[in-house]
């Protein structure tokens, strides 16, 4: 049973935020509108904007917003015709669809994100207050896809999976291949947590 101050210690983080999202969502979207997007169209620009090559697919958009296929389907129809995005067929299996940020993408996820109302409030920070705020949300992240049972989308880095040998090259232990330092940084769809313990078959 839920104690009492547990409760209202839930209800008073999820107020908190709550109201954080609603303003960098708001100014996400003031940014976005003025290019003809939705949010969710930022979403997924950002959301590709960062991932790795293994994840920049259109079922790992899906699953990294939580929506369905057709409404990812239509969301990244409208990148692909306002020329944000651009599709490139895999290498290996020809019916998987990579989608990479085109240079007018990346110019305008620049400017969109982080969101200024987020940039100002980040300025009066000390970097030992930010470091301690961003290790916090981390923190409770990774506790509310643990509990709900989700995916990470965690940094390559940051995973089990992630190797990196004397010499310093890196090489993905999952898929057995080799990683660039970009690649160590960028969310994987395929991420596992170090140390948690491998899962059974």
């Amino acid at each position: 049973m839920i104690r009492y101050y547990e409760r209202m210690n839930a209800v008073e983080i999820y107020e908190y935020l709550e109201r954080i999202a609603n303003l960098l969502r708001t100014d996400v979207r003031r940014t976005g509108l003025a290019s003809g997007l939705q949010p969710v169209q930022m979403e997924a620009l950002h959301y590709l904007g960062r991932c790795n090559h293994y994840s920049n697919t259109p079922v790992a958009v899906a699953e990294f917003l939580g929506l369905t296929k057709g409404t990812v389907s239509q969301t990244l129809g409208v990148l692909e015709g306002n020329r944000l995005i651009e599709k490139e067929a895999d290498a290996k299996d020809r019916r998987v669809v990579h989608l990479r940020l085109t240079a007018e993408g990346e110019r305008l996820l620049a400017e969109s994100i982080p969101p200024q109302v987020l940039k100002a409030a980040a300025a009066a920070w000390s970097e030992a207050e930010a470091r301690a705020v961003a290790d916090a949300l981390e923190r409770f992240l990774r506790q509310l896809q643990w509990a709900n049972g989700l995916k990470t989308f965690g940094a390559c880095r940051t995973c089990r999976h992630h190797r990196r040998e004397a010499d310093g090259s890196r090489w993905c232990g999952l898929t057995s291949e080799p990683l660039t330092e970009s690649d160590a940084l960028k969310i994987c769809r395929e991420h596992a947590p170090a140390g948690e313990p491998e899962p059974v078959p």
